[in-house]
């Protein structure tokens, strides 16, 4: 049997190396693309094959189908996912998470004539939601409230055109709150989780804007990346949208505890200025339970003490500071 050869973008990333993993675990060839911008190789798994380069860029997504294709499927993970910094980055935003997707989908496209691929699978974000009732569902209609939410939703949009249109295949996952190991701990812009961790390990207070009241559904990596990479051999999932995630909400004070709890010190937590960010953000997956049967969701308190293990192993990181701030009005001290 001829083994089915796989694109997954932003594979020296968090989740995307998750993906990666798993998708060589069913079988397939697995081609990896990542600029690493925000990853490292070595989270790459042995057996991919690993291009660097910006997705953004026409002649490198060219270059991965003359060189790697044609491609079966395609996971599309590289993004920034800088949600709050998307305010005061929003030509970067832009260009990163949509037209860079645009590449890709006009790349998928034009592979047809050749050989079809079977299926396009986007991880967007329940960002496109902004702060509509909850629970969140699919059938909620999307109100992203921020640059990055509006970028993710465009490219869901741009999928299905391209299905009507072309008959390109598709299936969209909104997760939200992904933690775990290989997490990019230093990005002081993004994944609370790793902020408080990293902070910890450096003997400094966790830091939270506001009071901390706003909720979260923390969903470990395991109960994301496995469903994600299995998602073009369920036929019934083509066509379709899930959000994926936990079910188990708590406040960021709740987690700021539970990490201090997970690394046996105590919660010292300084209050920074509120910014504009949604108060709280907890989806329905009743479409994701029935199609994909998965198994019990990792509680958070056992999610955090395998990160926290991996990351006792990787040591504190510097914070890495974006660069490139293009609107700096509004933009919280403590990112200045």
């Amino acid at each position: 049997m001829v083994r089915k050869k796989a694109l997954v973008t932003g594979a020296a990333g968090f989740i995307g190396s998750h993906v990666a993993e798993h998708c060589l675990r069913l079988g397939m060839s697995v081609v990896a693309a990542d600029d690493l911008s925000g990853g490292v190789s070595s989270h790459v798994p042995p057996g991919v094959l690993m291009a660097v380069g910006n997705l953004s860029d026409i002649a490198f997504v060219r270059n991965l189908w003359s060189q790697y294709g044609p491609f079966d499927y395609i996971y599309h993970l590289a993004a920034y996912a800088a949600e709050g910094l998307s305010h005061f980055v929003r030509h970067f935003n832009y260009q990163t998470n949509l037209l860079a997707s645009v590449n890709l989908i006009n790349a998928a496209v034009n592979q047809k004539a050749i050989h079809p691929v079977q299926r396009f699978v986007f991880t967007s974000s329940i960002a496109v939601y902004g702060s509509a009732p909850l629970p969140l569902s699919e059938e909620t209609v999307p109100h992203p409230e921020d640059p990055y939410g509006i970028s993710k939703y465009a490219v869901e949009l741009d999928l299905k055109a391209a299905h009507l249109l072309f008959g390109l295949p598709y299936t969209v996952f909104r997760p939200h709150n992904v933690y775990g190991e290989r997490q990019n701990i230093a990005d002081r812009y993004r994944n609370v989780v790793g902020i408080f961790m990293n902070q910890l390990l450096q003997g400094q207070p966790m830091t939270v804007f506001g009071d901390g009241l706003q909720t979260r559904a923390f969903t470990h990596i395991a109960d994301v990346a496995p469903y994600i990479a299995l998602a073009p051999q369920i036929p019934v999932s083509a066509g379709r949208t899930f959000n994926i995630g936990s079910d188990q909400k708590s406040t960021v004070l709740d987690l700021a505890h539970l990490v201090a709890a997970a690394f046996a010190v105590p919660a010292e937590i300084k209050h920074l200025q509120a910014r504009s960010e949604v108060l709280h953000a907890i989806s329905d997956h009743t479409a994701f339970r029935s199609v994909f049967r998965p198994q019990p969701e990792i509680q958070l308190t056992d999610g955090l003490a395998r990160m926290v293990d991996w990351v006792r192993g990787q040591g504190p990181a510097i914070p890495t500071t974006f660069k490139n701030i293009e609107i700096r009005e509004g933009l919280p001290p403590s990112w200045r």
